[in-house]
């Protein structure tokens, strides 16, 4: 008998689970209608459909923590499932940097390497199949080499193998990459904790409508994670390796996980990154010289950047956050060191370094929300929707008279405005907790 109201709660939560996830999974099919109409969804559907599957899955989550019941994992994995197949049947929505991937694909399986050309120097070229000459006439900045790394760059030879120019197959991909991520969650975080990131709206169309390969960087470092935690510093090591040859993001992880590793770990992390890098550079080119001209010209959505940019120069400003973001790192190793987590807290890293840097794009967060389902916490997923309004362009909004790119100028005050309330409220939170204890 004394089972019996746990039992009878915990078919409530099924129900709850449910029907949230049913919900839910209406408003990603009607995002992926939408996505399927000539041009773009209207700026107002878009926002609407994102409190339409974002709002349940915060509410579920309080009501299992306010509680303290679990979420059912099987359930939590098919809805998860069915909200990223309806982003497999919508497509890529506010981005077309998927052109750029279908194009790295063809040039790694014709050339061996999709680095040291840029796609302007085939506009000409009539050998190129139509599948892809579609891709190359739409690709962003034709006039540089790609940027993506050498782990992303498999993946998309991948795709190309399997279906050359389809950005379906992409999408494929990277849901089971994501979903593998979410696997990968499960044994860090309770699955209430896990449906923050499972279910998040960010997620979902970032990874499954849009088709970004951070997803790739996120599921090997997560694997990283996870091996660490069993003392398996060597693979763990390879991991981190391939994450950051997915993406130059990892970089900033790899010593907080490896902080107890011995020279044979990190040896496996540089030797990884040898192999992945080394047949690059000896065919002449790795893809760091676009990278370095991303990092000293380009703008977009920054926060402190954005601020200091304007009494200093842009040199000045890039030194005195760079300055500020080693400090505090340097900060936040010494305190791992002592405190000996397991999972570093990446959200704190994460969201220093975006908070600094000269382009926040919604995308970027990915890095940082797998941990604040590890740490929850309402700064983290207050950002993960306020990100959203990045896409509020002159472009999206058919604005010809401002920037193809620009904001307007109420988007970022009212976008780091709601992060930086929900930060307060967290240090608030954090603050009587302590007076409560002591």
């Amino acid at each position: 008998m004394p089972a019996l109201p746990s039992a009878v709660a915990q078919i409530q939560t099924r129900h709850l689970v449910d029907a949230a996830g049913a919900f839910c999974a209406l408003g990603y099919a009607m995002l992926a209608y939408l996505a399927r109409d000539a041009g773009e969804p209207s700026l107002p559907a878009f926002f609407g459909i994102v409190a339409w599957t974002g709002v349940p899955v915060f509410a579920l989550y309080l009501h299992a923590v306010r509680r303290d019941e679990p979420i059912p994992v099987a359930r939590l994995l098919f809805w998860a499932v069915a909200f990223r197949l309806c982003g497999l049947l919508g497509g890529p929505i506010y981005e077309d940097d998927f052109f750029r991937y279908l194009w790295d694909g063809y040039r790694f399986a014709i050339a061996g390497t999709p680095y040291g050309v840029s796609p302007e120097a085939f506009f000409l070229d009539q050998t190129v199949p139509p599948a892809l000459r579609a891709a190359l006439d739409q690709v962003n900045h034709p006039e540089l080499p790609t940027i993506y790394g050498p782990t992303a760059q498999v993946l998309f030879l991948l795709g190309y193998l399997i279906q050359p120019g389809s950005v379906a197959v992409l999408q494929a991909l990277l849901i089971a990459v994501d979903l593998a991520a979410v696997g990968l969650l499960l044994r860090l975080a309770p699955a209430r904790n896990v449906l923050l990131y499972a279910w998040c709206p960010l997620v979902i169309k970032e990874i499954a409508f849009t088709a970004h390969p951070d997803a790739l960087g996120v599921c090997l470092l997560l694997a990283a994670i996870v091996l660490a935690t069993r003392n398996r510093e060597r693979w763990a090591a390879v991991c981190l390796g391939l994450a950051v040859g997915a993406k130059i993001f990892a970089l900033i992880l790899v010593p907080l996980v490896l902080i107890r590793a011995r020279l044979g770990g990190w040896c496996c992390f540089v030797a990884t990154l040898a192999v992945l890098y080394a047949p690059f550079a000896v065919m002449g080119a790795t893809g760091f010289e676009s990278l370095l001209v991303f990092a000293r010209e380009w703008e977009f959505n920054s926060a402190l950047f954005g601020a200091l940019a304007i009494p200093l120069s842009s040199t000045q400003a890039k030194v005195t956050l760079g300055v500020a973001c080693g400090t505090f790192w340097i900060w936040y190793c010494r305190r791992l060191r002592r405190d000996g987590s397991a999972v570093p807290r990446g959200d704190w890293v994460y969201g220093v370094f975006l908070v600094a840097a000269p382009v926040i794009n919604a995308w970027y967060l990915l890095w940082l929300l797998p941990f604040a389902a590890v740490y929850p916490s309402r700064w983290a997923w207050t950002a993960s929707v306020a990100v959203l309004l990045s896409y509020v362009t002159g472009l999206n909004l058919g604005d010809y008279g401002m920037p193809a790119y620009g904001h307007p100028w109420w988007v970022r005050p009212l976008e780091f405005g709601a992060i930086g309330l929900a930060l307060l409220w967290d240090v608030l939170r954090i603050q009587r907790a302590g007076r409560e204890a002591g």
